[in-house]
């Protein structure tokens, strides 16, 4: 039959084919098509034969080819048929389909609904026929049978769709169906139903199949429905992100069902549909917009879903290759310092926290993106580096690098740009350690910025190279060259940059030769150069260089206690090197360094404090060094054993015109001779035995070690005898710096007090507890003491800010721990009758305890001391917790009152004590918070050797805050002449330093709050500074507990107590509540510390309002949460609000003095009311977006601002307002009695009265709009506000009107007396006048 029909269709006639078609049984057709389609014989041409018989005017025909449709849909499907000849009948019928009358293709459309419901699509080739079926319908003209109604082909269309998004799709056919909709033209309406079909049906794909359908929403997303597209796929994999985590966190997940998939397939998913997203932005700029666009937008409402792992990647893959970049960087960089800011808000305050307990950290999700990167996710590497540097450079530190190398440590990055600049960094190394192609391009990036910023600090980025190092020290070979250029620069940068560069790339310099070869030519370079500075450079490279290479036979590390820095690879790679070439290498270096012992003293001074590092970690250079010293020392010792004085001082300074500078830093020669000895003896003792082979060496060792025994015993001795007359030092000498003369008494000054404490360290450590050598220690101390106070005298008579410094001292960190100990701890019966030699002297004492103060000081603002170890964190630690133990028992065992102050003369030891702990606590919160437990547990002596592991920091800090605790309340509790305001205010600052370490949740810091307060209640401090520290920490300790309205407001009350009211007819109720509070504290200082706080009430509050106002916003499916959340938010803000107004109520009724106190208080009332406005507006919003009416709370806040705040705040400036008129006509009558005299008096009184008159206008208008939008939310609510509110007659302000009635009548009676006949007259006027602006009112009108 399929040959005939064939035939038949190739005649020109279609009459016989018709006439066959017709005789065809109603099954035949469709078998004889199938028959056809399998054996794959002509399947086209006999459809063609079909269709050309079946013309769409006759009836019959078109039945006929519906019957062929039914058909041929799913033998399609079946999967029996090929590939190919499938879609040669899909495109006919296709081709075909248009020809089709309206009501058969409604036949056909619903015909695959139903298909399409069943499941039964395979390969979704048919689809293709449906988008053409469904595009014919929508241009149908005639009207269709749907329901029981009739509807035209556009509405038809519109009801298919409608019911194919409403019912159950096969997961299979998604894909098809998302491709299906592209070629179907929809309406705004039916595209977003479609797509939210699709995104409802991701959850129920398996995940490999999802970027294929991603790839299509997208494109489908040209036609309009953007940001759903973009919303929903972000949701998507943010939900499976918090999944995946939440699965590690349980890992045996109890429900089976929910066990999905592994790790890294979801991470190359998600890598994938990046890829798939960004690819069509490319295509697409819109999309690329509408991305950002949502995510600011969702950012307002919910940082937490808007920059989640997934949206961050995609943000930073986009911005790679994007003209959108400046864009992204910009939104993400404000995201990242506002969720700082927001997180450091957080912590401040338990009000906040308790509204907000789940806080979003933005650094954290950054980071997980660079982790998740690993996953070959190499779009986004480059966005990853590129943020990072940009993170950096845009939050740079600000300091002069060297102005505090504390920055380093963690502990000080709490500033939310310090945060960001160290997230950047972290980006770049954990993104250097993950992706190995990129490598070299962060490396060469740190290393050109190192060079080009010289001018601006580099520090971060010094320390992110070195981290870079320590975490890859192989990946600089491949990058030295990169290294050895710049190195060609060193001679340009700054001392501080070229110290912090070579330490961070000395590994490289042990595996390659040639960088090490390249540097060292340079460096020599250098050591000859013009610029003191390149010199310093050279200087400082080489002591590296001689630190680093170790000659055979050096101690090990460990054996001298050597600290390796942070910047150190702990392996010894530069053992491929032979030994003796190491020896030759520092010998010739040691060379060219003692060239410069020739240069400036800053040059020598630097070589002074390297040598000893470079002896402790390669000890065979031992007597190369001291050879050197020695021959140094050498120039300036006078050998004469009665010769005084021991040191020829004035070969240490030079003379260049008129100005003298010093030559030799003598002092820091003796410094480093002292140590370098006693690191040499101690050292060969402990190698004595171990090695008996090196006689002559040894030999040589004793011949220098006796030489600097002998010739310093001889300058101790000479030096105790000396007068300072011997130096040309006395009394009457000239010490001001504006003379050569001064310059040069200043330069022996320093150097002999130098000299004196280093020859004090150097006796006492070699006395071992002689009383001989103790009294040679005080000898010496006389000398520097007497010398001292010369120069403290004259310091005193110059007041210049130079010559107030006192010298640095040269004692080192480790001997003042030693010392202190010895004289205050050490009990041992055999050193009783030594020490007695030195307790004996209070000066000296006082002076071991102020080095130790100074000490500590320059811990704190740089991070390193002088002297040995000064650098090692360590060994810095250990002595801090040594001095810590000494002072604090010394400070608690001899209270202040019962220590004799002696002649009256400098501070007491114990108030030293004091400063000196308060220093310490707060170094040790900055540089070494994350051994704060430790610290904590070194100063427990009762506690010694409990386990470091279970130290319970609260408990420890506690058992510290009661010893000070005790001590405030013995201060408070004495008499007044005994009372130490001094030691009163620095013992709560200690307090408030130490409550830092409770825990605001535990026990003990409620019992120090509760504590806080008794004392501010029952203490009647008169003395401003003390109070002030009490209400800081009061306030401080109180915010974190619970809001502190409550505690202003009893504040507001006895600040209104102790001044009076400004109604002086009135007498204020006697409530006190703290009696802090006083007539000589209430005003100025109280009251601006409540002010002060207030506002940072207000800014949480004003914080909280922007918060309500994004979350008003957001209409997402989470709503009802969200409306939970509004209503405590709400509510907390009006509670604040409310008892922030009875607060504002006693202060604006208390007579407050001129001053900044009013100016204040004007200030916070206008920023008050505009927070108010903004609550109102708010709920204006509110109002509009959804019908809900406003809470009783706020109708309770209106009323309490209308009753208790807006008349006083009237009566207010109008007080105000008197105060500065009285100082004005005060001001008048001494005009008249001395005109000339006080012209320029009155111009300032009157300049300071209209600066302080300035915040009334201001504050006058946010009142009015407050009442403005009260008005507007009345509308809005139907609830009338107004009626709380009374319109003021202050508002007239500038126009008293019973004093213009008074003058009136006054020039009225003149007149009269003038001219007795003109009564009527000017009565008539004086109407006139009265009556002319309400004229011009109407007219207005």
């Amino acid at each position: 039959m399929a040959e005939r029909i064939l035939s038949l269709a190739a005649e020109e006639g279609p009459e016989r084919l018709q006439e066959a078609l017709q005789s065809l049984a109603e099954g035949e057709l469709g078998d004889m098509v199938t028959r056809q389609a399998l054996k794959g014989r002509e399947t086209a041409a006999l459809l063609r034969g079909i269709f050309k018989g079946s013309p769409c005017s006759q009836r019959s025909g078109v039945l006929r080819r519906l019957q062929v449709y039914k058909h041929c849909v799913p033998l399609v499907e079946s999967g029996d048929l090929h590939l190919g000849k499938v879609s040669e009948i899909i495109g006919l019928l296709m081709l075909e389909a248009r020809q089709l009358p309206g009501h058969a293709l409604a036949e056909l459309a619903n015909l695959f609904v139903d298909v399409i419901k069943g499941g039964s699509l395979t390969n979704g080739k048919s689809l293709e026929l449906f988008s053409t079926v469904l595009t014919a319908l929508a241009s149908s003209k005639e009207n269709l049978a749907y329901g029981k109604g009739e509807l035209n082909g556009e509405e038809f269309k519109k009801q298919l769709i409608n019911t194919l998004c409403s019912s159950k799709w096969d997961p299979r056919c998604v894909i098809h169906l998302a491709n299906m909709f592209r070629d179907i033209p929809l309406s705004g309406e039916e595209l977003q139903f479609v797509v939210e079909k699709v995104l409802r049906m991701f959850s129920k794909l398996d995940l490999q199949e999802i970027p294929p359908l991603v790839y299509q929403l997208l494109l489908l997303s040209a036609k309009g429905s953007k940001k759903t597209v973009l919303e929903g796929i972000i949701r998507f994999f943010n939900q499976l992100d918090k999944r995946q985590k939440e699965e590690q966190r349980v890992p045996q997940s109890l429900d089976l069902e929910v066990a999905t998939m592994p790790l890294d397939q979801l991470r190359h998913v998600e890598g994938t549909v990046i890829l798939h997203i960004v690819s069509v932005i490319n295509l697409d700029q819109d999309l690329g917009e509408e991305l950002i666009r949502h995510l600011k937008t969702e950012q307002q409402k919910d940082p937490g879903r808007a920059l989640c792992p997934f949206s961050v990647a995609l943000l930073l893959s986009v911005a790679v290759k994007h003209r959108l970049q400046e864009q992204i960087f910009e939104f993400l960089k404000t995201s990242i310092t506002r969720s700082c800011k927001d997180l450091q808000f957080l912590q401040a305050s338990k009000f906040l926290q308790d509204l907000f307990p789940q806080q979003y950290d933005i650094t954290a999700v950054i980071l997980e993106v660079v982790k998740n990167s690993a996953f070959g996710w190499d779009h986004v590497t480059q966005g990853l580096v590129d943020l990072g540097f940009s993170l950096m450079e845009s939050y740079e530190p600000k300091k002069p690098f060297g102005g505090k190398a504390a920055d380093n440590s963690y502990g000080l990055s709490k500033m939310p740009a310090q945060q960001a600049c160290r997230l950047g960094a972290s980006i770049l190394l954990e993104t250097f350690k993950v992706h190995e192609p990129i490598r070299s391009d962060i490396l060469e990036q740190v290393l050109n910025r190192v060079l080009t910023k010289a001018a601006s600090p580099v520090s971060h980025f010094i320390d992110l190279l070195s981290n870079i190092v320590v975490s890859a020290p192989l990946v600089l070979q491949t990058s030295s060259s990169k290294v050895t250029e710049t190195f060609d620069n060193l001679s340009f940068l700054p001392i501080d940059t070229v110290q912090g560069l070579l330490r961070a790339v000395q590994p490289l310099l042990k595996v390659s030769m040639s960088v090490r070869d390249s540097l060292i030519l340079v460096l020599q370079k250098a050591i000859f150069s013009r610029q003191l500075d390149a010199r310093k450079a050279a200087v400082a490279g080489f002591l590296l260089l001689l630190r680093n290479f170790k000659v055979l036979g050096s101690l090990s590390s460990s054996q001298c206690s050597q600290a390796i820095g942070a910047t150190q690879v702990q392996a010894d790679v530069h053992a491929c090197y032979n030994s003796a070439a190491n020896e030759a290498f520092c010998l010739e270096i040691l060379g060219s360094l003692r060239r410069c012992l020739s240069q400036q003293a800053d040059v020598r001074l630097m070589l002074y404090e390297g040598f000893y590092d470079v002896l402790r970690r390669n000890s065979q250079l031992a007597s190369s060094i001291m050879e050197t010293l020695l021959s140094q020392i050498k120039q300036y010792y006078l050998p004469q054993p009665d010769l005084l004085p021991p040191l020829k001082l004035e070969g240490c300074i030079m003379a260049q015109g008129d100005q003298i500078f010093l030559q030799e830093p003598l002092a820091h020669l003796l410094c480093c001779i002292q140590h370098c000895l006693a690191w040499y003896k101690s050292t060969v003792r402990l190698c004595q035995g171990a090695e008996d082979d090196d006689e002559e060496e040894e030999e040589e060792g004793v011949g220098f070690e006796q030489n600097f025994e002998e010739m310093l015993e001889s300058v101790t001795r000479r030096m105790i005898k000396s007068e300072l007359e011997d130096f040309e030092l006395d009394k009457s000498a000239d010490f001001s710096l504006s003379s050569g003369v001064g310059v040069k008494n200043n330069i022996y000054a320093i150097q002999v007090m130098g000299i004196c404490e280093v020859l004090i360290e150097y006796n006492f450590n070699i006395g071992n507890f002689s009383k001989n050598k103790f009294e040679d220690v005080l000898g010496l101390f006389t000398c520097y003491n007497k010398l001292s106070e010369i120069l403290r005298e004259k310091a005193g008579k110059n007041k210049s800010a130079l010559s107030n410094k006192t010298a640095r001292s040269f004692l080192s960190m480790g001997f003042v721990s030693t010392l202190l100990t010895a004289l205050f701890r050490d009990n041992t019966q055999s050193h009783e009758e030594s020490l007695a030699v030195l307790r004996s002297s209070t000066e000296f004492l006082r002076y071991a305890v102020s080095v130790a103060l100074q000490k500590v000081q320059q811990l704190e603002e740089t991070g390193q001391t002088d002297g040995p170890d000064g650098q090692n964190p360590e060994k810095m630690f250990q002595n801090l917790c040594k001095i810590t133990q000494v002072l604090l028992w010394r400070y608690t065992s001899i209270p202040t009152v019962v220590e004799e102050s002696g002649k009256k003369k400098g501070k007491s030891i114990s108030l030293l004590c004091l400063e000196g702990l308060l220093r310490i606590f707060n170094t040790v919160q900055q540089l070494y918070s994350a051994r704060i437990p430790q610290f904590l547990q070194a100063l427990d002596i009762t506690d010694g050797d409990a386990e470091e592991t279970d130290i319970n920091v609260t408990e420890k800090a506690a058992f510290q805050i009661r010893q000070f605790q005790r001590s405030l309340v013995n201060q408070l509790s004495s008499a007044e002449d005994d009372f130490n305001a001094k030691e009163t205010q620095s013992l709560i600052t200690v307090l408030s330093t130490l409550s830092k370490l409770l825990d605001p949740a535990s026990q003990q810091f409620l019992q120090f709050l509760t504590w806080t307060v008794k004392v501010c209640k029952e203490n009647a401090l008169e003395d401003i500074s003390c109070c002030k520290g009490l209400l800081s920490l009061l306030f401080s300790v109180h915010v974190l507990y619970k809001s502190p309205v409550g505690l202003l407001r009893e504040l507001a009350q006895d600040i209104h107590a102790c001044l009076g009211d400004i109604d002086q007819d009135i007498e204020v109720e006697g409530r006190c509540h703290f009696a802090v509070v006083n007539a000589k504290t209430a005003a100025p200082t109280v009251c601006l510390l409540v002010l002060g706080q207030v506002d940072k009430v207000l800014e949480e509050v004003d914080w909280l309002i922007k918060k309500l106002t994004s979350l008003g916003s957001d209409t997402s499916e989470d709503s009802s949460q969200a409306s939970n959340q509004t209503q405590a938010l709400e509510k907390g803000v009006i509670l604040q609000l409310g008892t922030l107004l009875t607060v504002y109520h006693e202060l604006v009724q208390t007579a407050l003095p001129a001053g900044s106190c009013v100016d204040t208080l004007l200030r916070s009332l206008s920023k008050t009311y505009a927070i108010l406005t903004s609550l109102i507006k708010h709920y204006i919003q509110a109002c509009r977006s959804t019908s809900s009416t406003i809470p009783g709370r706020l109708e309770k806040l209106v009323k309490l601002s209308g009753s208790h705040l807006t008349p006083q705040c009237y009566s207010f400036i109008t007080y105000v307002q008197n105060i500065h008129s009285e100082s004005l006509s005060f001001l008048e009558e001494k005009k008249k009695k001395k005109k000339e005299d006080e012209a320029a008096a009155v111009s300032t009184v009157m300049a300071k009265v209209l600066r302080e008159t300035k915040p009334i206008p201001n504050l006058i208008f946010a009142i009015e709009q407050y009442e403005k939008f009260l008005i507007h939310l009345s509308k809005k609510s139907k609830v009338n506000l107004m009626q709380y509110m009374k319109l003021s007659t202050s508002r007239d302000f500038r126009i008293n009107a019973s004093v213009l009635d008074s003058a009136l009548q006054e020039r009225n009676s003149e007149d009269a007396e003038n001219e007795p006949h003109n009564d009527q007259s000017s009565t008539a006027e004086q109407t006139d006048e009265n009556q002319e602006p309400k004229k011009k009112r109407q007219r207005k009108k």
